[in-house]
């Protein structure tokens, strides 16, 4: 049996001497291997295990109910947000109606571009939102977290230096492995009907889009929330709204 990746979290009640050693211990005899550990929020211990044998992982969730002093909450194949949770130390926010919406704030930008990273390097397609005011770093995060993946980027609509509207890709931008960055109000509002064309074929590509501007491009367009497999939101601060005119002087965005 090849070996796996598994995603184990407790609960500390008294963080006595020697704890971590105990669980260390536990997972030593029954061979399973610690990859990452790290303290995630609120007396919460993450660790990425590995082991070759399914067993073993059953074994260690009855052995560790008796251990005092802890309570495991998590023991499963790693997600996404688990990787991250051990890697930085927290959790990512997200809505508790909608589960496929993500909150980040501008001072968490490094977190915010290792989660891009990790989707990035998913192959097929797959289209995330990332919602945000002007000047808070949304297009800025997408090409790091292209970079962290290894991808290259390709700007189909943009104002990042000035408003790009591009009518036609050459066949090396056409590649579905590249990173689609689409400013959702200039793709729907500004544009012309090339632009809409070639928006078109890109969406039905299996390949990776970033819309900014999400709801902006729904309203003005044929595509719906369904579309979205993230909606990232990224504030300067925690208590800030998303929320302007597109209608007014899109320079300023």
């Amino acid at each position: 049996m090849e070996y796996k990746q598994w995603y184990m979290e407790y609960r500390i009640h008294k963080n006595r001497p020697g704890l971590l050693g105990d669980v260390a211990s536990l997972l030593g005899m029954l061979e399973v291997n610690i990859l990452t550990i790290n303290g995630v929020e609120n007396r919460t211990r993450g660790m990425l295990l590995q082991t070759n044998d399914d067993e073993k992982i059953e074994v260690l969730g009855r052995m560790l109910q008796k251990v005092d002093n802890i309570t495991v909450t998590k023991l499963r194949e790693p997600k996404l947000v688990d990787i991250l949770a051990v890697r930085h130390g927290r959790y990512i926010e997200r809505d508790s109606d909608d589960r496929k919406t993500f909150r980040f704030t501008r001072d968490e930008l490094g977190l915010l571009v290792d989660f891009l990273g990790e989707v990035f390097k998913r192959d097929g397609n797959q289209v995330i939102g990332l919602r945000g005011m002007p000047r808070v770093g949304k297009t800025e995060s997408i090409i790091a977290g292209s970079v962290c993946s290894n991808k290259r980027w390709t700007f189909v609509s943009s104002t990042l230096l000035r408003q790009t509207v591009r009518s036609q890709l050459s066949e090396e931008e056409m590649n579905p492995n590249n990173i689609f960055i689409i400013d959702g109000i200039v793709s729907t509002v500004r544009s012309n009907e090339k632009h809409h064309t070639l928006l078109q074929e890109i969406m039905a590509m299996p390949s990776t889009k970033v819309i900014e501007h999400p709801d902006i491009f729904i309203q003005e367009s044929a595509y719906d929330l369904s579309t979205f497999d993230y909606i990232i939101e990224l504030r300067n601060t925690p208590e800030e709204e998303i929320n302007f005119d597109f209608t007014a002087n899109y320079n300023e965005l």
